[in-house]
């Protein structure tokens, strides 16, 4: 049975977002530097050649995609690396875990913080590439819910993995496998109709090409296909989430 405080989850999401406000300045911008020269590089540079995809603009059609992957990396940095220092490091989780928090309230928390760092991320750069004639509807409005809603699905799994690792090191095969290839045949820098049938159905089943789809569809105004994407993203943020929890709680509490 979960040991689960929502107000301590709660509490542990504040003491993130204390220390966060003290580290944004130089934490932030590294994280806009792959995605942006992704943009300048493929959505400007291959973007002069190839003006138009799917009806939409080369450079809007990148950046829609690119925003959604900001979103991931913003979530999987905190779940991973940073959650294993504060883990295996800094032994802050088992300080925590001596106060009134349990281990659930820590994993929910992270999760949630996570997703946190999924919106701030993902909007921060949608606000960027707005400049470029990409947001040109008002449903784009939502897409911090949506970057929250997959923002918990990153996290859980990302969590899920830290509380499993035996070593850093592995956190390669982590992104090597599993964030790589989702951030390539997701969507994002070219539709998958033209891949084998196999590689379309693999990339239904990875988050980020829900995700992708659903920031394209509200940033030009047609909700009505993202709401598949955003029912599916939601089943699974409910499914995940339990399980880092149960198993954090494992490794704290022996």
């Amino acid at each position: 049975m979960m040991d689960f405080s929502p107000v301590g989850a709660f509490r542990f999401w504040q003491r993130n977002l204390l220390i966060f406000r003290k580290t944004f300045a130089f934490t932030v911008p590294e994280n806009f530097l792959e995605p942006v020269l992704y943009l300048l590089a493929l959505g400007l540079g291959l973007g002069a050649y190839l003006r138009e995809i799917q009806g939409l603009p080369y450079v809007a059609f990148v950046a829609t995609g690119l925003a959604a992957s900001a979103a991931m990396f913003g979530a999987t940095f905190e779940c991973t690396y940073n959650a294993y220092v504060q883990f295996y490091y800094d032994r802050s989780y088992d300080a925590i875990v001596t106060t009134p928090l349990s281990a659930e309230d820590v994993a929910v928390g992270e999760v949630l913080w996570g997703a946190t760092r999924s919106v701030i991320y993902g909007t921060a750069f949608l606000l960027v590439v707005a400049l470029f004639g990409v947001v040109r509807s008002p449903w784009a409005l939502t897409l911090p819910g949506v970057f929250f809603v997959s923002g918990v699905v990153f996290s859980a799994v990302a969590l899920a993995f830290t509380a499993l690792t035996p070593s850093i090191d592995l956190f390669t095969y982590y992104f090597s496998l599993w964030i790589t290839p989702m951030f390539m045949f997701s969507g994002i820098f070219f539709p998958l109709d033209a891949l084998p049938g196999w590689v379309q159905t693999a990339a239904w089943f990875t988050p980020l090409y829900h995700v992708v789809r659903a920031t394209r569809a509200l940033a030009f105004g047609s909700p009505a296909v993202a709401v598949p994407d955003l029912v599916w993203l939601a089943v699974v943020a409910v499914a995940f989430l339990p399980l880092p929890a149960v198993l954090l709680r494992r490794r704290l509490v022996q």
